[in-house]
């Protein structure tokens, strides 16, 4: 029996845009016909939940129909482990997105060690990258793997024990600049090194774009304008045709279990 695919957005670094693209990716998967159920794993503050929640506010109140993922959030001291709401909902949807808080903690562990794609946004900066990966002062070469690249490789291990799986790893740099381009080119360059001895797939994410701030409070994506009768302008334009490659290049299986009723996921 085929079940969803797990995608689960970890960093442990605030800043890194790890929620917007969390929920972008979710919407945009279930405008192209797959159907996604998302979990939100950092229950203070709930911000891909409160995305989706304000999305379907926005349904209701313009009368429009738009892609509509489902949403649930988790508190383990008080609810169902996240492991168990993975497995019962791995039947039931093609697609599982997790967002995880930016802290180290259990829960998020837990959703690691079980993913199929774990994506690590990282603003394009050695700040961000200082997380997985020391660098060089002066010839900025990698000096050694940092402790998140750590505890992937931990959870790869799990993963493999556990059921054979494997864990595809994928470093997404948002907030490309397009100045500054030497400092650019050297982020790239200890990425394409660290990518080799650590194991894992570097893609663009998304730009630094005031508008994905504008679009919270409505719970719209990019994809959304021409929907809601809002002029995209050709800087839109461009986002969205970034965010269509971004998810393109997470390189996700083409699959559709066969859909469960409504009712069943919300009961599960």
């Amino acid at each position: 029996m085929q079940t969803a695919h797990l995608i689960v957005f970890a960093n442990e670094k605030g800043g890194s845009g790890k929620s917007t693209t969390a929920v972008h990716t979710a919407v945009g998967l279930a405008a192209a016909g797959r159907r996604v159920a998302t979990i939100d794993l950092d229950h203070r503050q709930r911000t891909l939940a409160r995305y989706l929640e304000n999305r379907a506010a926005t349904m209701k109140r313009l009368g429009v129909d738009l892609p509509l993922p489902h949403v649930e959030t988790l508190d383990p001291a008080k609810g169902p482990q996240v492991g168990e709401r993975i497995d019962a909902l791995r039947s039931q949807v093609d697609i599982i997105v997790v967002d995880t808080p930016g802290r180290d903690d259990g829960p998020a562990r837990a959703a690691i060690e079980r993913a199929d794609t774990l994506v690590t946004p990282i603003n394009d900066s050695f700040i961000d990258l200082d997380l997985i990966g020391q660098v060089d002062p002066d010839s900025y070469k990698i000096k050694r793997p940092s402790f998140y690249a750590e505890i992937v490789w931990d959870a790869r291990k799990v993963r493999a024990k556990t059921d054979g799986g494997t864990v595809d790893w994928v470093v997404l740099r948002n907030r490309l600049q397009h100045i500054e381009a030497r400092n650019m080119k050297r982020v790239a360059a200890a990425l394409a090194e660290l990518s080799k001895r650590v194991g894992f797939r570097v893609i663009p994410g998304l730009s630094e774009r005031v508008i994905f701030r504008e679009l919270f409070p409505k719970g719209l994506t990019l994809l959304d304008l021409k929907a809601i009768g809002a002029d995209a302008g050709i800087a839109h334009i461009a986002a969205r045709q970034e965010l269509r490659e971004m998810i393109a290049g997470l390189a996700l299986p083409d699959r559709k279990p066969e859909p469960a009723p409504a009712s069943t996921m919300a009961a599960a």
